[in-house]
């Protein structure tokens, strides 16, 4: 009865989220080869070059390069492909996402005083997807740890009163009350403990704090599926002005918004003849939004008649975002030599307290050659340190635990874009090739990401068409769950991103 009055007054509370991982900021810290399609082709390297209103997503001076106003408009077809291997079996997944990835304008204003050092104000208002984030993941083979360890490691320690319903108590009620009180670790618990998957050690002690297992053996048949959907983008309004004929000076203030859903969903079957539990399933559901806010400084100056060199400096990222989960757990039992299944369905979306999250800022040069109208070579360098990283509020023990493992996992990442455009007439020929450096101090856990992209664009005078095709690869240790099953798969990613851009000056 205690409990019940509880809930009553809780409902109008939220729970404190205890469920990011390093891979969360990750996910919303890291950008793709992804813009209008000539910087997609250019594989990004324009630091030094400007003139292209996703260029200036790099160096906000580029939006003083501009000669005449222009508007632009860019979709994309993302791809990805992941292989996955598991315990010696290999699966596939695929995922195809059509998406507006960049639209804006700017606006250039010659001054009037032609005696002045400043020859040229620009405005510009541009929206850049910096991210996609449609992704299937697939995996299965022949395992030799259960599931059913995820939820008896979550359960020890935890008193058996807390995990049995009440008099008049529901499933919901329990579940919901032990996620305002204990955090997501004691609803698992709780769906484990429901579902049978584990029993008491002294189950007429209502302290009993621990638990043992009811899913035996050592072969185990399990498949996980994982879909997600959405997007990073960024929105940029860029200020900037040339002083002379050789130098470029520009501002953005960008905000930040993520659109991020994710459904997984983990099978396992198991015919060992001491095992109580044959079946387990489970599903997990996360929706996540967030805005954000950064600043970016940078300059471009004309060193020689041909030779351009940029600098550019990113404040950290400061998001605020929001999540909310869902849960469903089912397992099929031996009883009396039947099968029994039980269907724990709390029907209750978790609405956590939001959080903060800084991702790290960006310093970078860049240089560029361009041979009067037949062509240009471009190169762009980065650094971003990882390890600052930080989820807030920093008084949160959770927090403070998932810092510091973001300080010993996680450093310094260089990233290198070079790029070469060769004209013929109003043709233009593109290519480049990008690579970026992992995050993580083992490699192993995630690769360096390597890639390559081409393009052509045609001028008609007012207007341009651009087409851009981007290819990247990464490798990955995957781990599907943090504590008791961390069994891990090897997954080979392949992003390929199609580009179509149309312009219009004026």
């Amino acid at each position: 009865m205690k409990k019940s009055c509880f809930i009553v007054f809780s409902i109008l509370s939220l729970s404190m989220a205890n469920a990011q991982q390093i891979s969360d900021g990750l996910r919303y810290g890291r950008e793709q080869n992804l813009g209008s399609a000539r910087f997609t082709a250019l594989s990004g390297a324009m630091g030094a070059l400007g003139g292209d209103l996703s260029a200036m997503r790099n160096n906000p001076a580029g939006g003083a390069v501009f000669v005449t106003s222009n508007i632009s408009v860019s979709t994309a077809l993302l791809d990805v492909k992941n292989t996955s291997t598991y315990y010696n079996h290999s699966e596939s997944g695929f995922s195809d996402d059509f998406k507006l990835n960049q639209i804006g304008g700017i606006f250039v204003f010659d001054n009037p005083n032609t005696d002045s050092n400043f020859k040229k104000f620009t405005f510009g208002v541009n929206f850049d997807i910096s991210r996609g984030l449609e992704n299937e993941l697939f995996l299965s083979g022949q395992g030799m740890n259960s599931i059913g360890n995820f939820f008896l490691a979550q359960a020890q320690g935890i008193p058996l009163e807390d995990l049995d319903l009440q008099n008049g108590e529901s499933i919901s009620d329990l579940y919901r009350y032990l996620g305002q009180t204990r955090g997501n670790a004691a609803q698992n618990a709780f769906l484990g403990y429901q579902a049978y998957l584990f029993d008491p050690l002294d189950a007429s002690n209502p302290l009993n704090t621990a638990y043992s297992s009811n899913v035996s053996g050592n072969n185990f048949s399990q498949a996980y599926l994982s879909r997600s959907g959405g997007y990073n983008g960024k929105l940029t309004i860029n200020l900037a002005t040339q002083i002379t004929d050789d130098f470029y000076l520009g501002v953005n203030i960008n905000t930040h918004a993520l659109n991020y859903d994710r459904s997984t969903y983990f099978a396992e079957n198991n015919n060992n003849s001491n095992s109580i539990i044959s079946a387990i399933g489970f599903e997990n559901n996360l929706s996540t939004t967030g805005s954000g806010v950064s600043l970016q400084l940078g300059g471009i100056a004309k060193v020689a008649d041909n030779f351009r060199i940029g600098l550019n400096w990113d404040t950290p990222t400061y998001y605020r975002i929001s999540e909310a989960t869902s849960q469903y757990l089912e397992s099929v039992r031996k009883v009396e030599n039947h099968n029994v299944k039980a269907v724990v369905n709390p029907q209750v979306i978790n609405i956590y307290e939001d959080y903060d999250l800084k991702t790290p800022g960006k310093i970078g040069a860049s240089a560029a050659y361009v041979f009067g109208q037949n062509g240009l070579i471009s190169i762009d360098y980065s650094y971003k340190d990882y390890s600052n990283m930080k989820f807030k509020p920093k008084s949160d023990p959770y927090f403070q635990n998932l810092n510091q493992s973001i300080g010993n996992l996680l450093k310094g990442s260089s990233s290198l874009n070079a790029g070469a455009e060769y004209r013929i007439d109003q043709l233009s020929l593109r290519g480049g090739f990008h690579f970026e450096e992992s995050p993580y101090k083992n490699k192993e856990k995630l690769s360096d990401l390597l890639g390559f992209s081409v393009g052509t664009g045609y001028n008609f005078g007012n207007w341009n068409l651009d087409l851009a095709y981007s290819r990247s690869e990464q490798d990955e240790e995957f781990q599907m769950y943090s504590v008791g099953f961390t069994d891990k798969a090897s997954v080979n990613t392949v992003y390929n991103n199609f580009i179509l851009s149309l312009g219009f000056a004026f």
